[in-house]
């Protein structure tokens, strides 16, 4: 059974005032270590055996004589056989001891399995656990049926291949790197016929997939990652900030859209059809008359998310959106965590974050901040879940 939220309460209360800023060694954490760093809140990386290097020497805590970080912000590293192998009883009951509260990203809820993060998983969450489940396309209530509930724009579904009847995307996992892309675009059921049989032939995906993949339009425009934060720490109307716009890289999309056309037709068949793999993140800004109307949407999709999964949004998420011919925004996913981009701002803030606070803002710091202030003022348990 998943921690109640008097249990919850119970555990945080023993919890010291600077608690441990736990995460997954992948994705974001080392804008979530860094930002623990500068609270002065210890931190904690979970890590797979063999993938380590990064946090337990290139990015470790090394201090002065004084006691004081000289240099880099991994405290602490656990390895593990396997990410998931972080969740057995004895790790929680370590982990609480240590008084750590983990701030999930992407790898922390692919890697453990749903069902264990939101019945087992005994160990104060940063956020809401119980809105992990909407990532996945394939659940019946989904991102899409609550940016729907919010009356967020998003792009329009098709009903199956036949229902193809102009530029189209399809989304589904790649066939072996489970966290990576299959997706494809089509613009037609005879093009969708040919081109899924030729991912299938390569390995990029599965036909089992297929019949859950989501088929939906393809919104022309540039893409911005809007990375938001909500607190419920302060009033409802100022619990709401953007912190900050980023966009991906795209392997191997970027270096093919980067070819003339006609060597783009000169490649072999088979690397024409490009992959949507993220290897990468850069900073944007928006055009100004554009932000009131995006903060809008950002409002409506927190007051849905605390209605249909109450406490609702807590601390950071992105809402990834098109930008149209018009500057109209369509919200195409969504992460109800901190987002993938964010290690592009660490260190130097978010260009909003920063406007906001008047201090160097990146998302790993506005996390910290929350953590810190909710534990000194006893808190922290509305924080967590």
């Amino acid at each position: 059974m998943p921690l109640t939220p008097a249990e919850l309460r119970s555990v945080v209360e023993h919890y010291p005032r600077r608690p441990t800023v736990a995460a997954v060694g992948s994705h974001s954490a080392l804008d979530i270590a860094d930002g623990a760093a500068t609270e002065g809140l210890p931190t904690l990386v979970l890590a797979q055996r063999g993938r380590e290097a990064t946090y337990a020497r290139y990015f470790r805590t090394i201090r002065g004589r004084a006691g004081e970080r000289a240099r880099g912000c991994v405290d602490e590293v656990w390895t593990y056989p396997a990410f998931a192998d972080l969740a057995a009883p004895a790790e929680q009951e370590r982990l609480r001891a240590r008084g750590a509260v983990l701030v999930p990203n992407r790898a922390f809820s692919s890697y453990v399995p749903l069902e264990v993060i939101e019945e087992r998983f005994r160990v104060p969450i940063f956020g809401s656990r119980a809105m992990l489940r909407i990532e996945e396309r394939t659940e019946r209530e989904n991102y899409y049926t609550l940016l729907e509930r919010a009356g967020v724009p998003s792009p329009r579904r098709l009903d199956g291949p036949e229902a193809i009847d102009r530029l189209a995307i399809v989304k589904l996992p790649h066939a072996s790197r489970r966290l990576e892309r299959g997706f494809f675009t089509v613009a037609s059921p005879k093009e969708f016929r040919e081109k899924s049989a030729q991912l299938i032939a390569q390995g990029t995906i599965l036909a089992s997939d297929l019949a859950t993949a989501r088929i939906e339009e393809y919104v022309l425009g540039p893409v911005f990652n809007f990375n938001f934060f909500f607190s419920p720490l302060v009033p409802r109307a100022d619990g709401l900030e953007l912190l900050g716009v980023d966009e991906r890289r795209e392997s191997d999309l970027d270096g093919l859209v980067r070819l003339p056309a006609e060597q783009q037709l000169a490649l072999p068949e088979a690397a024409r059809l490009p992959r949507y793999t993220v290897v990468g993140h850069g900073t944007l800004t928006v055009r100004e008359s554009i932000l009131e109307e995006v903060l809008a949407l950002a409002e409506r999709f927190v007051d849905a998310s605390r209605e249909r999964y109450p406490p609702g949004i807590v601390g950071p998420f992105c809402l990834q959106t098109c930008l149209d011919k018009d500057g109209r925004p369509t919200v195409f996913d969504v992460a109800v965590r901190i987002g993938g981009g964010t290690n592009v701002h660490l260190g130097v803030g978010h260009p909003y974050g920063n406007a906001l606070w008047r201090s160097p803002m990146s998302t790993g710091r506005r996390i910290a901040v929350e953590i810190a202030h909710a534990a000194h003022a006893g808190r922290l348990a509305e924080v967590v879940t």
